[in-house]
C-alpha cells in the first residue's frame, strides 16, 4: 500500500480533491492506485510509454529553424474524470455553440445578415485572412460547414466551464483520445471495469457514417478518402490512424486528379470517382489554381469541382473565419442572434486590441493578461503576462500597436488541476479538455470523452503538445 496524497494542496479548482477531501467520482480510482506499490505503478507507467513507442504514437515539434523533431506523446496514467451532470452541461453547451457557428458560416458566405443588422462589424470579416471570398455563395451539403469540431474547454477557479477556443478547420488529436482509452484499458483493466465509463470507440463509425451522408451522388457506396499533406506533417500518425479505423484510402494530392469538374483517385484499375474528401490540408494548399500556385500538396481544379457540387469537402472551405480569435469574442452574440438563446457555456473575457479603450486597459494590466495572435494555434504567438520579462511585454505592446487586428488579450485564468503520476508521486498539473463534436444531417453528436491535455511543467498553463504538454484518458461517467 502507498499513500499518494500527503503533499497535495490544491490552490484553485482541483478535479480530484475538494475542500472536503477526495471527490466521490475519484474515490475508487484513488483506492485502486493506493492499493499498488510504487514499483507496480512505475511498471504501468513504463508499459504505457512502451505501447506509445511500439505503435508509433507520435507528434512532431518544429523548432525556430523549421526542423521537425518527432516525439512520443507524453501520457499520464491517471484518468481525468467528469461526472454525468458536468458532461450534460458540456454536451448541451457545445451543441448550442456549433449550431450558431454553422449558421454564422452559412450567413457570412451568403447574405451576411449579421453584418447588415449591425451585430458584427464588416471590417472584422474583411480583415480576416481566413475568410475565403472564392467560396462565397457555394452551396454545401445540408448547409453544414463544420462537420468535426474540437472545442477547447477550461475550468475556472470555481469549477465553471469556459470555452477557450473553437477549432473548426482541421482539428487534431482525436486519435490520441482513442489510443489513450485503449492504453488505459490495458494497464488498468480491473479499475476500468469497476467504473461506469462511457464508450468512445464508436467515434470512427459515427464519423464515417456522416462522411457517407454528404455524398453528392445518391449511390449505395460513395467513395470517401482522407487527404493528407504527407509523412512530414506533424499529425501524420493521426491521418493514418483515422483512415485505417474508418476503412478509407489515405491519399495525397498527387493521387487525385480533376477531370470535367469531378475528382478521381488514381488506382491500378483506372480512375475512380471520389465523392467525399476528409481533408487534413489547410485551405491555402487545397488547389494551386486558386490559392498558393506553388503548392504541390493540393489538387489542381479541386475548388472548381467543389463549387460545382461534385465533391464534398470536410470541413468546408473557409471555416477559419469562425475560429479567428478576434471573432471568437462575438460567439455569444451569434448564439443570441441566430438561436434567440442565452449561451450555456461562457467565453473567456476577451479584449479586442483594435478598440483603443480596451487596448489601454490591457496595457495597464499586462502582467495579468495573456496576449494571443488571432490566427496562431498550438500555443505559438502567445505571451503570458505573468511569466514574461519587461522586454517581452514591451515587444508585445509594439507588435500590438503595429497591427492591432492581429491580437486579442484575455485575463489569465488559473486552469483547474488534476493529479498526475510524476517521479513516483501524485503532483498537481493544469489541464484543459478538447471534446470532439461531429455534425451531420441528423444533428450534432459528441462522443462522451475528449482529449485532456496536461501542462506537465509545474505551474505552466500551456497544455499544447508542441509546447511540452501531455495527455490523459478522459472518463465520462454514465
Amino acid at each position: 500500500m502507498v499513500n499518494l496524497t500527503p503533499k497535495l494542496s490544491p490552490k484553485g479548482w482541483d478535479e480530484m480533491f475538494s475542500r472536503d477531501g477526495v471527490r466521490d467520482s475519484y474515490k475508487q480510482v484513488l483506492q485502486t492506485l493506493e492499493s499498488l506499490n510504487i514499483d507496480k505503478l512505475n511498471v504501468k507507467q513504463k508499459q504505457a510509454s512502451d505501447i506509445f513507442m511500439n505503435q508509433g504514437i507520435t507528434f512532431t515539434v518544429y523548432s525556430d529553424d523549421n526542423q521537425g523533431i518527432e516525439r512520443i506523446f507524453p501520457f499520464d496514467i491517471i484518468p481525468r474524470i467528469i461526472t454525468k451532470n458536468e458532461w450534460m452541461e458540456v454536451e448541451t453547451g457545445i451543441t448550442q455553440r456549433l449550431r450558431a457557428l454553422n449558421l454564422f458560416l452559412e450567413d457570412i458566405y451568403n447574405e451576411q445578415l449579421i453584418i447588415k443588422e449591425g451585430i458584427m462589424p464588416a471590417s472584422l470579416i474583411a480583415s480576416c485572412p481566413h475568410y475565403i471570398p472564392e467560396v462565397h455563395g457555394v452551396k454545401v451539403p445540408h448547409n453544414i460547414h463544420v462537420h468535426i469540431a474540437g472545442i477547447d474547454l477550461i475550468r475556472g477557479e470555481k469549477g465553471e466551464f469556459y470555452v477557450l477556443e473553437d477549432n473548426l478547420r482541421c482539428p487534431s488529436g482525436v486519435s490520441y483520445m482513442l489510443e489513450n482509452r485503449e492504453i488505459t484499458k490495458r494497464i488498468f483493466p480491473e479499475m476500468f471495469r469497476a467504473n461506469n465509463v462511457s464508450m468512445v470507440a464508436n467515434y470512427p463509425m459515427i464519423f464515417h457514417n456522416i462522411l457517407i451522408s454528404l455524398s453528392p451522388r445518391t449511390i449505395s457506396n460513395p467513395n470517401v478518402v482522407l487527404l493528407t499533406p504527407g509523412v512530414f506533417n506533424s499529425a501524420y500518425y493521426e491521418h493514418t490512424f483515422l483512415a485505417r479505423q474508418m476503412g478509407i484510402p489515405l491519399v495525397e494530392g498527387r493521387d487525385l486528379v480533376v477531370n470535367n469538374h469531378k475528382v478521381y483517385m488514381k488506382t491500378t484499375s483506372g480512375l475512380l470517382q471520389v465523392d467525399v474528401i476528409y481533408r487534413r490540408l489547410d485551405d491555402e494548399y487545397l488547389d494551386p489554381l486558386v490559392f498558393k500556385p506553388d503548392s504541390t500538396l493540393g489538387v489542381p481544379g479541386l475548388i472548381s469541382a467543389y463549387k460545382m457540387g461534385n465533391v464534398a469537402l470536410v470541413n468546408a472551405v473557409g471555416n477559419g473565419v469562425a475560429d479567428d480569435k478576434a471573432i471568437y469574442a462575438y460567439v455569444p452574440q451569434m448564439i443570441r442572434y441566430y438561436l434567440n438563446e442565452e449561451p450555456i457555456l461562457k467565453n473567456v473575457p476577451t479584449y479586442q486590441m483594435e478598440n483603443k479603450e480596451e487596448r489601454e486597459l490591457v496595457f495597464a494590466d499586462m502582467e495579468n493578461m495573456v496576449i494571443k495572435e488571432t490566427n496562431q494555434s498550438g500555443g505559438y504567438g502567445m505571451v503570458m503576462g505573468n511569466k514574461a520579462t519587461e522586454e517581452e511585454l514591451e515587444a508585445a505592446k509594439v507588435a500590438i500597436l503595429n497591427n492591432p487586428r492581429n491580437f486579442i488579450a484575455q485575463p489569465i485564468i488559473q486552469l483547474s488541476t488534476v493529479p498526475c503520476y510524476i517521479d513516483g508521486e501524485l503532483k498537481l498539473r493544469h489541464v484543459d479538455l478538447r471534446p470532439y463534436a461531429l455534425c451531420g444531417p441528423n444533428g450534432v453528436t459528441i462522443v462522451p470523452g475528449g482529449l485532456t491535455r496536461v501542462a506537465l511543467t509545474e505551474g505552466s498553463l500551456v497544455v499544447n503538445s508542441s509546447q511540452g504538454g501531455g495527455s490523459k484518458d478522459t472518463w465520462i461517467m454514465k
